[in-house]
């Protein structure tokens, strides 16, 4: 069952966060996706793509918050429970079952760090969003989202080799960085500690929940 469930869900991690397009195309790639992780069963990696069309569809008539965004993810994992609770021993079938206990740790580890740094993007992102204004944060285009994904990719690492410590250098950098701007505007201050804050608390939320995974898997 664990590893039907890690076929599926790094399917759609790939499909639906790693690759930009459109839904027909996402919905594409997932199916391929999921096929070839799971060895086989065509039959599963479709029914588990129309099901993440589905949600990808209904979430575009969401509002677009936080909630909606967290609600469509769990409804995206319901997708994939729902495949699982289907036919559970589908990777026990494919061709991969033979390598099953090597692939686990990979799976998990790799998992994580999409949904350490891809999902927690736009998680960040809409959590700030009601501030965004008010800070009034100048800077390059694209820059927030890229130090976001690479100091969320920092964090996970640094958790999952066990030397947490090092990410209380990563904050001390960071502080120093922002120093000028949080200085002269006490805005900025707190919209940096609270994105920093909220942004280094979700790597670290899924950088200690693969550890854990992986540990029980073994």
């Amino acid at each position: 069952m664990i590893d039907t469930a890690l076929a599926l869900t790094l399917a759609w991690l790939l499909a639906f966060h790693l690759l930009r397009g459109p839904l027909a195309l996402r919905a594409t790639v997932v199916f391929a996706l999921a096929w070839a992780a799971l060895g086989g069963a065509a039959h599963v990696a479709a029914a588990a793509a129309l099901g993440h069309v589905a949600v990808a569809m209904a979430s575009t008539r969401m509002p677009v918050s936080l909630w909606a965004y967290l609600g469509a993810q769990l409804a995206h994992l319901a997708v994939i429970l729902a495949a699982v609770l289907w036919l559970p021993e589908a990777f026990a079938g494919g061709l991969w079952a033979g390598h099953a206990p090597a692939l686990r740790a990979p799976a998990v580890l790799l998992g994580g760090l999409m949904a350490a740094t891809l999902l927690g993007g736009p998680a960040v992102g809409l959590l700030m969003a009601p501030w965004r204004a008010a800070a009034q944060i100048e800077g390059l285009d694209n820059a927030g989202r890229i130090i976001g994904l690479m100091e969320r990719a920092l964090i996970y690492l640094m958790v999952m080799i066990g030397e947490p410590t090092g990410i209380g250098f990563l904050i001390a950098a960071k502080s120093i960085l922002r120093f000028e701007t949080a200085s002269r505007d006490q805005k900025a201050s707190e919209y940096v500690i609270i994105g920093t804050l909220a942004s280094f608390g979700w790597a670290l939320a899924w950088g200690f929940a693969a550890q854990s995974l992986i540990a029980t898997l073994r």
